[in-house]
């Protein structure tokens, strides 16, 4: 076992682990650490703890002090420093003409570099720009090409539900997700409705993806024959939220159609939902937009 802290430099950036020390950390306290960037400002996330040796990159960094009044200033006069960079930055893009978007700029605690950071469809030849903001700033650069999901993370909005990203607010990292999760989930697979303002598949589609999958294998499909404490009838439709199944049962009399909880029914002949085949998957497209829409969603940034 080994004893570590959890450090984070962004407000939902990822979480590293940084070795402590002697020193005994809560979570709030701000720390200055050792990277490989240099020396950096961060938060402490986890507290002092143990874990084993196989879930940390060896050897650990480590935590240089906890800051001062200094320390958190200097901080402080980095973030207004940035703004300023920010600025400059724009325009010796503008003036090299380069098709690119800067997003976010980034100096280390002790100044030793600046990173920008930017999104562009494609490569980009930033040397000249590199070579005219070192003029500027005196320093290391370093410019960080990231993807769209990175860049949501940083800048943050409101999502199609109407809440700040998950993104920008509590998920440290991004998980992965598939087309695959929404047809699972029932959902509609018009593009527009699945997809994030980043242009990606939505986040929030994997948080209940474990769920609806142990749920799915419990449910008869559709055709399938089950018994009951009604009767035995077919599956004419299913429910994940709900955990039920809908039968249409034939009576001496009638034809009745009930929802039976799944814990309550019985397969005969059929099977079960189980997992989506990729053949089962089919988009919905209505236009040419949509078009646009899917061809970004597959993409891995």
């Amino acid at each position: 076992m080994v004893t570590v802290v959890g450090i984070r430099f962004r407000r939902v950036g990822k979480i590293y682990y940084f070795d402590p020390a002697e020193l005994q950390l809560q979570v709030g306290d701000k720390v200055l650490v050792e990277t490989a960037r240099g020396i950096e400002f961060g938060q402490c996330v986890i507290p002092n703890r143990q874990i084993e040796e196989d879930k940390i990159v060896a050897p650990l960094k480590s935590v240089i002090k906890k800051a001062d009044e200094k320390d958190v200033e200097k901080n402080l006069e980095n973030k207004r420093k940035e703004k300023d960079a920010f600025k400059i930055c724009i325009d010796k893009i503008k003036k090299h003409e380069l098709d690119m978007k800067l997003i976010d700029v980034e100096y280390t605690f002790d100044n030793n570099k600046v990173i920008f950071y930017f999104t562009a469809d494609g490569r980009v030849d930033f040397r000249e720009l590199v070579k005219d903001l070192a003029s500027v700033f005196r320093t290391r650069i370093e410019l960080r090409q990231i993807g769209v999901r990175d860049e949501a993370k940083m800048v943050g909005g409101l999502g199609p539900c109407g809440r700040p990203l998950c993104c920008a607010t509590f998920l440290g990292d991004f998980e992965p997700v598939s087309i695959k999760m929404a047809k699972e989930q029932n959902l509609s697979l018009n593009p527009a409705k699945i997809s994030g303002i980043c242009g990606r598949l939505m986040c929030c589609l994997n948080y209940e993806q474990k769920n609806y999958l142990e749920i799915r294998r419990k449910l008869p499909k559709v055709g399938s024959l089950v018994d009951s404490s009604y009767g035995k009838g077919e599956v004419i439709g299913n429910s994940v939220v709900k955990e039920n199944v809908k039968v249409k049962i034939q009576t001496d009399d009638d034809e009745i159609v009930k929802e039976i909880p799944i814990k309550e029914i019985k397969l005969i002949s059929g099977e079960y939902e189980d997992d989506v085949k990729d053949e089962e998957i089919n988009m919905e497209i209505n236009n040419e937009e949509d078009k646009k829409i899917i061809k970004e969603l597959f993409k891995e940034n």
